[in-house]
């Protein structure tokens, strides 16, 4: 079964100063490459030296990192039953500072200590853990939300530790920004990264619209969320909006995206050269489209997470045990007909 497909909704163009985000890399997905040059053959929650490599320079990631259009925001709160927020993978604190603007009490959560201060210096409460061994502490919510952060959470974990901490009726939302820049400057980056690092997929990563794989990702994460069981049917949710970018602030973008800060000092510049080369011959500007796509589900009333998994253990070891006896039988008519 797919993804409930909802009506696709316009996005506002986002004030808040930001660039493009990584590409998300989620369970099972094939070798495969994001715009950041780095390999993502392995499921990304695994990828633990990228992921907390962006906090080596969490001021320009604060600075550069996208905003997420006002409509999201309003939507998730409108179809959660309150306003107690939890933001997983946070941040400096870019999506939390949105739910905080629009009224709602947020507690951030973020692995990284670097990250974590940024967001406390924008009025964030946040503390520092992964979120799947961070102690919620017998405190509950009615949305947990993930901007461009769920690919960096154990998903089965995840989606459990969700359930666990969200209200009867409170709202799982995990969303990424997909951008899309227009289809000359597409091949031209490409073409950088073909030329810089002829051995990396990376250059495929510009082929098609970054769209076609978020969607593909959000349908994995959708069917994790669907097998917790603790959950309603996931739907997608979609948002439209564009930004204008010069090549300053495209080059001010590029070292935040996964993985582009562990390639070699001339890697980098050898990048940065050519991308910026290619944004000049394109007139000096351009306008990204982005489309920000989430995977959301509402937790079932009356479901207890923890109570499930018990009873899933207590039928797991009932059903060892029938199995056992049922090879105990049979051992024991073997040994009489032998006899």
């Amino acid at each position: 079964m797919g993804l409930t497909f909802s009506r696709d909704f316009p996005g506002h163009a986002p004030i808040y100063s930001g660039r493009v985000p990584t590409q998300p890399s989620e369970p099972g997905e094939t070798s495969e490459a994001g715009p950041g040059g780095y390999d993502r053959a392995q499921a990304a929650h695994l990828q633990r030296q990228v992921a907390e490599g962006f906090g080596a320079d969490a001021g320009r990631y604060d600075r550069a990192r996208p905003t997420y259009p006002a409509d999201l925001v309003d939507r998730i709160i409108a179809a959660s039953p309150g306003r107690d927020v939890l933001d997983v993978g946070c941040g400096t604190g870019i999506s939390a500072r949105l739910f905080a603007a629009a009224g709602c009490r947020v507690l951030g959560v973020d692995p990284d200590p670097r990250m974590a201060g940024l967001a406390r210096q924008g009025g964030i409460e946040t503390e520092v853990a992964k979120f799947e061994d961070w102690d919620p502490a017998g405190r509950t919510f009615d949305a947990v939300v993930a901007a461009q952060a769920w690919h960096w959470v154990d998903p089965v974990a995840g989606a459990a530790k969700a359930a666990a901490v969200l209200r009867p009726g409170g709202r799982l939302a995990v969303f990424w920004n997909a951008f899309d820049p227009p289809e000359d400057l597409r091949e031209a980056f490409a073409g950088v990264f073909r030329r810089v690092l002829p051995e990396s997929p990376s250059g495929g990563f510009w082929d098609r619209p970054a769209i076609d794989a978020y969607r593909a990702g959000c349908a994995k994460v959708a069917d994790v969320i669907r097998q917790a069981g603790t959950f309603g049917e996931p739907e997608e949710w979609l948002s439209y909006w564009e930004r204008p970018y010069t090549r300053d602030e495209w080059l001010d973008l590029v070292p935040t995206t996964g993985g582009f800060t562990r390639h070699p000092g001339a890697i980098q510049a050898g990048l940065l050269d050519g991308l910026g080369a290619a944004v000049d011959a394109a007139g000096g500007t351009f306008t990204m489209s982005y489309t920000t796509i989430a995977a959301t589900a509402a937790r079932l009333a009356g479901q207890d997470p923890s109570a499930r998994a018990a009873s899933r253990s207590r039928e797991a070891r009932s059903l060892s045990a029938v199995v056992a006896r049922a090879r105990g039988k049979r051992v024991s008519s073997v040994s009489r007909v032998q006899s």
